[in-house]
């Protein structure tokens, strides 16, 4: 692996445990100022006092909400962007190019694909594009994929996400970023088809702690690389703690029935 890439990667990926906890936090462009998201500098310390590895944000919001505190913590930028307000809401597009998301300082950059959607042969060629650039650039690049559209019956079926996370790597990414698929049974055919580092996604906001830290370690069971979970952390009630309690189980393979114990605890 190229040098420059390598020393990038230990910056998103906790070098001693091979694990990382990302939190996504590009909402803003797809949905607004969602809570948890209206003030970003907040927003960013929560993650960065919970103790994440790193975080995903859209070009205009480095500046806005990047490293206020005194932790450092790693720095995506994300490249695809469309929104809720669209009619055609899951055909992604690049608003970034990898040379700008260099010059903000990122640690990697990110692209979101959707296999299946009236567009996702344009997606796939961004993809392309962007992972031709990453290797000359020596720069990570996290590919979230995911499967929507007429074919797809459950987007959460492990036929459609083990797909998903093969096309991933197939096509460059390093690490790579999909749904959980509901047991580790079946995820573990996800992480066993897929060459790169595979993280889970959070997805909806969940009703209880209990089922987000079952999720994140029946996910580690199966072999995953980690985690990259947006609204479940960034809109919990204690952001930092709910961080610090899914990083327990990323790297220091506590059971979720733990994580949630420490999570309970008062201060």
């Amino acid at each position: 692996m190229m040098t420059g890439k390598f020393i990038r990667l230990e910056r998103i990926i906790n070098r001693m445990t091979g694990k990382t906890v990302i939190v996504p936090m590009d909402h803003g462009v797809t949905v607004g100022p969602i809570p948890g998201l209206i003030d970003m500098k907040q927003a960013v310390d929560n993650v960065v006092n919970g103790g994440a590895n790193a975080i995903i944000v859209h070009k205009g919001i480095v500046k806005a909400g990047h490293r206020q505190s005194g932790k450092d913590i790693g720095l995506i930028v994300h490249l695809s962007a469309s929104t809720t307000l669209s009619p055609n809401p899951t055909g992604k597009v690049l608003v970034c190019s990898v040379e700008e998301a260099i010059q903000l300082g990122a640690d990697g950059v990110s692209i979101h694909i959707n296999l299946g959607a009236p567009t996702d042969d344009e997606m796939l060629d961004h993809f392309g594009q962007v992972s031709q650039k990453c290797l000359q650039w020596g720069l990570p690049l996290v590919a979230m994929m995911y499967t929507r559209g007429e074919k797809i019956k459950n987007e959460f079926d492990v036929k459609y996400v083990k797909h998903a996370a093969r096309v991933g790597a197939e096509l460059g990414a390093d690490i790579v970023k999909v749904n959980y698929t509901g047991s580790p049974q079946t995820f573990e055919e996800v992480t066993q088809g897929c060459p790169a580092p595979v993280v889970i996604a959070g997805g909806e906001k969940l009703e209880s702690d209990g089922d987000i830290l079952t999720m994140v370690e029946n996910a580690m069971k199966a072999g995953s690389a980690g985690v990259s979970i947006g609204r479940n952390a960034f809109q919990h009630a204690d952001p930092s703690r709910m961080i610090a309690a899914i990083s327990r189980i990323v790297h220091e393979k506590a059971t979720a029935k733990e994580a949630l114990k420490f999570l309970k605890e008062k201060r």
